[in-house]
């Protein structure tokens, strides 16, 4: 069963390629959706596949990016519509 995350990323998150690190984790687990920068200096997420693999994708971010700097995340679950065919940046 697929799931939906939308994902709020916020810390040392812009200017340290955290969108294409986000789109190869993703593409890498299968994932779909989407991953742009916010103005406020946070990065944004949609996320549609496995939920273990979204899960993994986000750990991958805050643990494993070697230049940025997760201090926090918002995640919201939602109802998957199997929306997106591969994983793009905005």
């Amino acid at each position: 069963m697929s799931s939906r995350a939308e994902v709020r990323f916020r810390g040392r998150v812009q200017g340290v390629h955290f969108r294409d690190f986000t789109r190869r984790f993703a593409r890498k687990l299968g994932v779909n959706g989407w991953v742009k920068n916010m103005s406020d200096g946070s990065v944004v997420a949609l996320f549609e596949g496995d939920g273990d693999a979204i899960n993994e994708v986000i750990r991958l971010l805050s643990e494993e990016h070697p230049k940025a700097r997760v201090d926090h995340i918002d995640i919201i679950w939602l109802t998957s519509n199997d929306e997106f065919s591969q994983f793009e940046i905005r």
